[in-house]
């Protein structure tokens, strides 16, 4: 019974270090997630970039269209 009771206050002890270390990992994953977020930022993005003289562009983006054309396939030409 004695040798059940501290295997039983080990086990509890154990869960209760695990606890504590399940919280401390979850806030520095927090903490660098927000700071993730900060660097990913435009603003944080832009100002890295002009210490380097890297300029924004002043054109904006053109979207390109690609049209296919319409393929004669076998069939099609049987059925017209």
């Amino acid at each position: 019974m004695i040798a059940n009771t501290q295997r039983y206050e080990q086990k509890v002890f154990e869960i209760a270090k695990l606890n504590n270390e399940v919280k401390e990992l979850r806030s520095e994953f927090v903490d660098r997630r927000s700071e993730l977020m900060k660097l990913k930022m435009e603003s944080t993005i832009s100002d890295k970039m002009l210490e380097k003289q890297i300029f924004p562009s002043t054109v904006p983006p053109v979207k390109i269209e690609v049209k296919k054309e319409e393929e004669k396939s076998f069939f099609k030409r049987i059925w017209q």
